[in-house]
């Protein structure tokens, strides 16, 4: 639909480019009229096939008529039959209404009603097509959920969930580390409450990105302190990079696991003993306000 949209965009502009070159100086201002007329009709046009594919309530077709309409262009196989047999009764209306009427005069089709009809069938069509389309998707979120359940169960693990705040991965490492007995900083574990653990956290992994500039600022879009404040002092969802700073501020190695098997992150750091390995899951469609993490544990 985006590329039937695209390409019906470029021809209205072409013809648009057209009209305008072939106008006068007395016809220009009724051509100009015309063609913004033009795009707004199609404008509508999309913004109502666009509705309709997202499920939304489709708007009202204005009652106006249409300005030099591009032929029509072949509906789609899937529906094509739904459309043939709606014109095939349009037809069959426009002939009766074409008949004589009692005083022996023929009935003057309504041509404009015609068209409304038209563009209501190839929406009901369109909305259809969408509907068959989001039955035959697979559903993301069971299928994620599947494969990290096997992961579970062939590395012996159990999760622990961790609450979608928005501070879920820097929670989920406070977690791990709690349990291979790392300590999280300055302040002890005694004085803060398990939901607030997060905050030790993440001030380690922004003051670790603030005191390694060389190693992170290559990653951004936008200037470190604004970074690491945002990391420091806000929600701001944690990823790859903060992953990195913890995985060395705590030498420790990270082992994301997801539907796509584990993910690495290694210290990178020369001690004598090996580091402690955690475990978090990664959902990417499991949740609905986006991307998350829970913490893992070993299987009693």
């Amino acid at each position: 639909m985006q590329s039937r949209h695209r390409r019906e965009q470029k021809d209205l502009q072409s013809r648009v480019t057209q009209k305008r070159k072939g106008a006068s100086k007395k016809t220009r201002k009724g051509v100009n009229s015309e063609c913004e007329e033009m795009e707004r009709q199609l404008k509508e046009r999309h913004e109502q096939e666009r509705a309709a594919l997202m499920g939304e309530a489709v708007p009202d077709i204005d009652d106006v008529p249409e300005l030099d309409e591009p032929a029509d262009e072949e509906a789609p196989a899937s529906d094509a039959t739904e459309i043939n047999g709606i014109l095939e009764s349009l037809e069959k209306t426009a002939l009766s209404e074409a008949a004589p009427s009692e005083d022996g005069q023929p009935k003057k089709r309504n041509r404009q009603k015609e068209r409304l009809a038209r563009r209501a069938a190839e929406q009901e069509a369109v909305i259809e097509g969408a509907k068959k389309e989001a039955a035959n998707q697979p559903d993301q979120k069971a299928v994620e959920r599947e494969l990290i359940l096997k992961e579970f169960k062939s590395r012996g693990l159990v999760e622990k969930s961790i609450r979608p705040d928005g501070h879920c991965l820097f929670s989920a490492v406070a977690d791990q580390l709690s349990q291979v007995g790392i300590p999280l900083g300055a302040e002890s574990d005694v004085e803060l409450k398990e939901d607030q653990r997060y905050k030790v956290v993440r001030k380690a992994a922004a003051g670790y990105i603030e005191g390694h500039p060389d190693d992170f600022v290559a990653w951004l879009d936008e200037p470190l302190d604004q970074y690491v404040e945002k990391i420091r002092d806000t929600a701001e969802w944690g990823g790859h990079l903060e992953l990195l700073a913890l995985a060395k501020t705590y030498n420790v190695e990270i082992c994301v696991l997801q539907s796509g098997g584990v993910q690495t992150i290694e210290p990178g750091l020369e001690t004598k003993s090996e580091p402690n390995k955690i475990w978090l899951a990664y959902y990417r469609h499991g949740f609905g306000l986006g991307e998350h993490y829970n913490s893992l544990r070993k299987r009693p």
